[in-house]
């Protein structure tokens, strides 16, 4: 629906509807604001409904009493589950093909979710846009982008179809990364928000990594007003809203509103309809912080097509009983996601039956998931159900009621957030596939800065150079490049390991092929 337009009429309109809901504080100074300020303010607070936040933010914070029962926590049941660890080679090769069938028929798509800012990592820059020191000095959206490309390929010379092969890439940024994302992508310098980045390095990602810009679509998750601990709607200045990104859970709400730019014609369109008259049918989804990931992963797509689930998510083992990760399991009798803190030690540390030495509960969630485009083109049954969750922060405001900065040195208020995740308890077992694969091969999430001991830009450079030397020794080669870091293999080389044959009794002396 368009915002109404700003006229005297529809700011007292808008003042008694914020006033009644008892929010009138978001309008104490717009009489001091110049015309500019209250067009934007009023158009920003055009974008809620005081009465709906009101509503989300009180189940927020008195969410309903949990049963007095325990809940009843099983593994899923394996008729939902497959490892890689495990798994028959023949079942591995027959998703794996069934999947680049899939690819190569342009049914396929990639959802990224990038909201994320490297603040934690000591960049002012998205996540995205990270470079993690590898030889070539890529980022983490060209890796990704170059893997899609691969995908392509690979789809193209297995199946030979006429059409061109395009698996389309919606890329989720938010409104702190948005912008910068698109000049990124678009080969443009972002100055000093990343000053390392050299000319050769933008020369070399060139313009959308190789990808047809029509085919990537870049558009914004939503955002919500932060809270005070009082329950009301901060203000960051006189004239404008404090917000914050409505968590990943977000993107459902997106791919069902945001507007893109479609290249069949019309000016913008959502999302799910630009998926809807490509013909997708199945679509991967994961997070931009996983150097390893294995975007428009064949296995995956084919395995859960295969399956026939509305969704499945990919799981690495958890490394150990104390590993403070969220668990995919049985929860009640529906696939759940629980966290660490939430289940006892005995629990944790219970051993597979089946499996002595390992863990019962072992499947970490890395947030990599598979949808089936019917269930999300369906997701207005249930998308109205997914709760919000609250983190406490400290949030720089404006005082209503002074009108002086504050500058918090404790937590002031809440953000409400949804998590991905939020639906898979609306769903039956049987709707619902898990695939174990190999940590090592898959799961390197960049998350802290150096002073950290994981998931940082030292351990996601290793895991990649460690991968690629893997790699080539088992094609027959010799890594002999002066560096124990191993080997940087470009996606364009290789997808996962194969195409390498070339390299057999060869000395590799390059830190990156």
């Amino acid at each position: 629906m368009a915002p109404k337009s700003f006229t005297p009429e529809n700011v007292e309109a808008q003042k008694a509807r914020y006033a009644k809901a008892g929010q009138g504080q978001v309008h104490a100074f717009y009489e001091s604001l110049s015309d500019a300020e209250k067009q934007s303010l009023f158009l920003q607070l055009e974008g809620f409904d005081p009465e709906e936040i009101n509503q989300i933010t009180d189940r927020a914070l008195n969410p309903p009493k949990a049963d007095d029962q325990p809940a009843t926590v099983e593994p899923l049941p394996e008729a939902a589950t497959a490892s890689i660890l495990d798994s028959k080679p023949e079942d591995i090769q027959a998703w794996y093909e069934h999947g680049l069938k899939l690819i190569s028929e342009n049914k396929v798509a990639v959802v990224l979710m990038a909201g994320g800012q490297g603040t934690r990592l000591g960049s002012k820059a998205p996540k995205g846009c990270f470079d993690i020191q590898l030889p070539s000095h890529k980022s983490l959206f060209q890796i990704q982008g170059e893997r899609i490309l691969k995908a392509q390929e690979l789809a193209q010379n297995k199946f030979s179809p006429k059409e061109k092969v395009v698996v389309p890439w919606y890329v989720m940024t938010s409104g702190p990364t948005r912008g910068n994302t698109e000049k990124f992508f678009n080969g443009e310098s972002l100055g000093d928000i990343l000053p390392n980045e050299t000319e050769q390095d933008r020369s070399k990602r060139g313009s959308y990594f190789g990808m047809n810009k029509e085919d990537v679509m870049i558009f914004e998750q939503g955002v919500l007003p932060c809270i005070s601990n009082e329950g009301k709607i901060m203000l960051e200045g006189k004239g404008k809203v404090a917000v914050a990104p409505d968590g990943n859970g977000g993107l459902y709400k997106a791919l069902y509103q945001a507007q893109i730019k479609s290249k069949f014609g019309s000016d913008v369109t959502t999302v799910l309809q630009d998926m809807k008259k490509r013909g997708i049918e199945h679509i991967h989804a994961y997070c931009v912080d996983n150097c390893l990931v294995k975007v428009a992963d064949p296995l995956f797509i084919g395995f859960s097509a295969a399956k026939g689930v509305s969704l499945a998510t990919k799981v690495v083992r958890k490394r150990n009983a104390t590993e403070s990760v969220g668990l995919i399991l049985s929860k009640n009798g529906k696939p759940d996601v629980v966290e660490y803190s939430e289940i006892d030690a005995a629990t944790a540390e219970a051993q597979d039956p089946k499996q002595p030495g390992v863990l019962k509960f072992r499947a970490a969630n890395i947030v990599n998931h598979y949808y089936s485009f019917k269930y999300l083109d369906g997701m207005d049954k249930w998308m109205g159900k997914l709760p919000h969750h609250i983190a406490r922060k400290k949030i720089p405001c404006v005082d209503t009621a002074t009108g002086e900065d504050v500058k918090p040195s404790k937590p002031n208020g809440i953000k409400l957030e949804q998590f991905v995740f939020d639906n898979f308890n609306m769903l039956d077992l049987s709707d619902f596939a898990c695939l174990e694969v190999r940590r090592e091969d898959e799961f390197s999430p960049l998350k802290n800065g150096t002073d950290a001991k994981d998931d940082n830009m030292i351990t996601s450079k290793q895991d990649i150079m460690a991968q690629g030397k893997k790699w080539a020794e088992a094609a027959g080669a010799t890594v002999s490049n002066g560096t124990s870091e191993g080997l940087e293999v470009s996606p364009l080389t290789s997808y996962g390991g194969e195409g390498l044959e070339s390299y057999k009794g060869q000395t590799i002396s390059k830190a990156a092929i």
